[in-house]
């Protein structure tokens, strides 16, 4: 595996892998690997002749009261994951590299409309900092394909909506959101519970679960369903950020007449905030 710093290296090895007429797949993280990011690589490698991972903690997507200083840096123990799963080269650019001018001269992407939505509306300027982030790494890497999680559902969006309006010739693939044993989305937060909390937090998933056969068997009102969620949520010493119902499509609150949904969750324990979301068919 090439473990590459600098731009310029990046682009003279991308120039080999297009004289070779290779296709590239690109899985850009921030590193503190889990089972989650694994299976992004398993599904680029079947994308693509060449897979490449970034690793770079993108400070422009987060808050000045969020967990950009104590974000958890494991670049050892990723680079020997990465390396076992035969990535062909990790890209691993500084902030200097990435934000030469700072961030506040640089030159931003902004995604209208579905980035003020639910993540967006709770974190302002955080899907500006993703759009850009994201923007600037595929010029960096120039991939064919390039696959997301799904956990991120409302991300994936922002990012499939941008390359379309950009004309970006790259395929955006999602991948289903990996779960633990108990149905905890894998998420490098999750590492900030105790074990009572990371127990708690097995709710999330078993309300979206039970909000969901409730929608599809329309026994309530989507409005008493949500209100049972939150309850269900705060029962288990959750604090709920969002509980919505959207039309999958554009993120908007669902109407009766929708039938490809997408239930959304943003909730905190204690100070981690966690998101998670279920996507179905009624």
């Amino acid at each position: 595996m090439k473990f590459i710093e600098s731009l310029n290296t990046l682009r003279e090895t991308r120039q080999q892998w297009r004289t070779a007429q290779q296709r590239v797949a690109f899985v850009p993280t921030m590193g503190n690997l889990h089972d989650g990011h694994i299976e992004l690589v398993k599904k680029a490698k079947t994308l693509a002749d060449v897979v490449v991972v970034s690793i770079f903690v993108n400070p422009m997507q987060f808050g000045a009261n969020e967990d950009l200083d104590a974000y958890p840096r494991t670049l050892e123990a990723d680079k020997a994951r990465l390396e076992a799963e035969g990535v062909d080269a990790l890209f691993f650019p500084s902030a200097s590299d990435i934000y030469p001018h700072g961030l506040n001269e640089q030159t931003y992407v902004e995604v209208p409309g579905i980035s003020e939505l639910w993540c967006g509306a709770s974190r302002p300027g955080h899907f500006r900092g993703v759009a850009t982030i994201v923007c600037k790494l595929f010029n960096m890497v120039q991939p064919d394909v390039a696959c997301f999680g799904e956990k991120d559902f409302q991300q994936l969006r922002v990012i499939r909506t941008m390359v379309e309006d950009l004309s970006m010739p790259i395929e955006i693939v999602g991948v289903p959101t990996q779960r633990q044993e108990d149905g905890l989305a894998m998420s490098s937060r999750n590492g900030y519970l105790s074990d009572t909390q990371r127990q708690q937090a097995t709710q999330i998933f078993a309300t979206m679960n039970s909000m969901r056969d409730a929608l599809i068997a329309r026994i309530d009102s989507q409005e008493a369903i949500i209100e049972l969620a939150t309850a269900q949520l705060e029962g288990a010493g959750l604090k709920p950020d969002y509980l919505a119902v959207c039309n999958a499509r554009t993120l908007q609150p669902a109407s009766n007449d929708d039938n490809d949904l997408v239930i959304l969750v943003a909730a905190f324990m204690g100070k981690t905030r966690l998101i998670d979301n279920l996507h179905f068919i009624r």
